[in-house]
């Protein structure tokens, strides 16, 4: 999980490769890569790929949500 949270302290960690980067809930920012077609959490310029439950949880600590909906470009997506 890229992901740990403090309830109590609004402190989050997320945690790459072979990296840990920590910081207030509200510091970090919610974006989707178009490219990985996924949600990634911002910290201090370091770009962490999370779950949607993962992104919904750093909202809910206080994260900036800038998450967008991707359409698919594709005829006869199911998106």
């Amino acid at each position: 999980m890229p992901v740990e949270i403090d309830a109590q302290t609004q402190r989050c960690t997320l945690i790459g490769k072979d990296l840990r980067y920590e910081g207030p809930a509200a510091e970090i920012r919610i974006s989707t890569d178009d490219q990985l077609r996924m949600s990634i959490a911002e910290l201090n310029g370091h770009r962490v790929p999370i779950t949607e439950a993962e992104a919904d949880a750093l909202t809910v600590a206080g994260a900036l949500d800038g998450r967008k909906h991707l359409k698919a470009a594709t005829p006869g997506s199911v998106i």
